[in-house]
């Protein structure tokens, strides 16, 4: 693999850290800036929204930009967005510092995956996609507890320091190793985007998508503190549970991967029933250190075995219905997963700031997948009823 690819899954890595790491600093922004445990919440879903609803357009705005100038201006808006972070004295400019953030984040990755699929032969595009979105993955394996643990320790600020810093190396192997003559390809303008959007079975996996991955950030969003107030756990051994976390997240990614391949509706309508049934168990389980850690486990696995599936599923779909927008139908999945965890953090805060608190969080979230679940299977036998009206009349 060429350098140039990795200075991008550096790149990719910072960003999924400084997505992911505030779930283990919630609590300690929560003190720090006197707000309650739902209103830092919001970060999360802020976020979220940021890539959502930034992404598409940023992207459509700066279809025409050099490419290597655009990646390193979004690295520069990164590095301004999370020292802003650092800095911020009320958590109002944390807020504006975080959509800040995810404006960069949302372009990066639509742009970057299309980057690293040139820079490489024909017959390694694929790997080339892989190889700069496991510096996502690998975030969530190490970055998001190292994050935390540095938070912990010296400050929730000096976290976001640490984040900026990877941004500036990010910034710097960007500059030096990404060639200045890549191809500027053709960009998704938002007619594009709003023709997908006509389709109404991509509408349906949208929502299977929001609603399914969306639903364990119900919990998700808050497990620092359902780990700390509820089970029992030390502040210090959240971010060791953390690491266990993000190994099942890996393991269970790659693993849904190879489910989906085949038949990824069937493999979602599994992944769907176990996740929302563990998410029941939850629950119940973590007023037990041991069946906590247990479950999470289970969790972990479930939370990204379905990512795989759904991405592969849509464009499928993309290319039966709206065949001349499957590169827009796949990046508005991207943007329906940001939707679900902005969707799931703010439920759970009415939760949380209900009479029903913590504890109910993880049975809310399988709410949602059961939804998921739902329209998995109508779109399954709207698939099935397709290939009938394809089949020769006898």
């Amino acid at each position: 693999m060429p350098l140039a690819l990795f200075a991008l899954t550096i790149a990719a890595y910072a960003i999924g850290t400084t997505e992911f790491v505030i779930v283990g600093l919630l609590p300690t922004v929560a003190t720090d800036l006197a707000v309650t445990l739902p209103m830092a919440g919001l970060i999360v879903s802020v976020y979220a929204l940021g890539v959502t609803f930034g992404a598409p357009i940023l992207t459509a705005l700066t279809g025409g930009m050099n490419r290597k100038s655009l990646m390193l201006g979004l690295m520069g808006l990164f590095i301004i967005g999370n020292a802003i972070a650092a800095l911020s004295p009320s958590y109002e400019l944390l807020l504006v510092a975080r959509v800040i953030s995810a404006f960069a984040h949302g372009v990066f990755f639509s742009v970057g995956a299309t980057i690293a699929a040139d820079l490489v032969p024909e017959d390694r595009r694929a790997s080339a996609i892989a190889m700069m979105f496991m510096g996502l993955t690998v975030a969530i394996v190490t970055g998001v507890p190292l994050g935390t643990f540095i938070g912990q320790m010296f400050g929730w600020r000096a976290t976001f320091w640490g984040v900026a810093l990877l941004g500036v190396v990010s910034f710097a192997g960007i500059a030096a190793l990404l060639p200045a003559n890549l191809k500027r390809g053709e960009a998704a303008g938002l007619g594009d985007q709003l023709r997908v959007l006509g389709s109404g079975r991509l509408l349906i996996v949208y929502g299977m998508t929001a609603l399914g991955y969306g639903g364990t950030f119900v919990a998700f969003t808050y497990l620092s503190a359902i780990l700390q107030e509820i089970t029992g756990f030390t502040e210090s051994s959240v971010s060791l549970i953390l690491i266990f976390y993000g190994v099942a997240i890996a393991i269970g990614n790659l693993a849904g991967g190879k489910l989906a391949n085949r038949n990824p509706i069937r493999a979602l309508t599994g992944l769907f029933i176990l996740q929302a049934a563990v998410l029941v168990l939850f629950s119940f389980a973590v007023i037990s250190p041991i069946a906590t850690i247990a479950t999470l486990g289970a969790l972990g696995f479930l939370q990204f075995a379905n990512v795989p599936g759904l991405q592969l599923y849509v464009v499928k779909l993309a290319k039966q219905h709206r065949p001349n927008g499957v590169d827009v139908a796949s990046a508005l999945n991207i943007a329906a997963f940001n939707l679900g965890i902005a969707l799931g953090a703010w439920i759970g805060g009415q939760i949380v700031a209900s009479s029903l608190g913590l504890v109910a969080t993880p049975w809310i979230g399988a709410i949602l997948v059961v939804v998921a679940l739902g329209l998995t299977v109508l779109s399954g036998s709207l698939d099935r009823r397709h290939e009938i009206s394809l089949q020769p009349a006898r």
